[in-house]
């Protein structure tokens, strides 16, 4: 199992144990994920730690002065 961090911008986008679908985008030097269709975005993911699964399960929502912070458990190995 793996966790990841999304930045959600508005309340109510999401739901704890909603099935997630991701997309990848690559930067130069970097990934990064966002949850279709747009709904929260990654930080940038260095190539080594590139995301193996595309669909996940929402785990938590969490609130804090700078916005809405979705975590979200993919299946690996």
């Amino acid at each position: 199992m793996r966790k990841m961090e999304f930045k959600m911008e508005r309340q109510g986008l999401l739901e704890i144990g909603q099935k997630v679908t991701i997309t990848e985008g690559v930067l130069p030097s970097n990934y990064y994920y966002t949850i279709d269709p747009s709904l929260a975005m990654s930080a940038n993911i260095p190539f080594r730690e590139r995301l193996q699964a595309k669909e996940g399960i929402v785990k938590d929502i969490i609130e804090n002065e700078r916005g809405f912070y979705v975590t979200v458990e993919f299946e690996e190995d």
